[in-house]
């Protein structure tokens, strides 16, 4: 299991910048778990028709969140991509509430971009650096 020292903002940050995508996965599958919740990676869903992967797919109580990570380097390639990873992330979203038949469903995207929690088409868009706060604040989201 890969540790995380993480003790401070300036702690995820840094580790946030320097790991690979496969990391930041776990980082925020990490996260999820240190907030009670059953946190899975890499999870893949089908029906007879379409395969989809979910990076994260963490549950707790009635919610099923599933998280897309997606390492922008600049706010400016987040802003050109948004749209688009939004539409798709829903499109898989859709799919797993067919097969999979839980309760609520949570669409989520975790970036390494820092700045404020902004939605997109129903998805919350959340900075690694403030996920753990999110998590434990979103019913003043809602």
């Amino acid at each position: 299991m890969i540790m995380f020292p993480i003790k401070s903002v300036s702690d995820l940050e840094k580790i946030s910048a320097a790991v690979k995508w496969q990391y930041f996965e776990k980082l925020t599958a990490f996260i999820f778990e240190e907030n009670g919740f059953d946190a899975k990676q890499n999870v893949i869903v089908k029906d007879e028709h379409y395969k989809r992967q979910f990076d994260v797919i963490a549950k707790r109580f009635d919610a099923t969140w599933l998280v897309e990570c997606k390492k922008w380097k600049s706010r400016k390639q987040r802003a050109g991509a948004m749209k688009s990873a939004a539409a798709k992330h829903l499109e898989r979203c859709a799919l797993y509430e067919t097969v999979a038949k839980p309760g609520r469903i949570m669409p989520l995207i975790v970036t390494l971009i820092e700045e404020e929690v902004v939605q997109h088409d129903g998805i919350f868009i959340v900075p690694v650096t403030k996920l753990n706060w999110f998590v434990n604040n979103f019913e003043s989201f809602e």
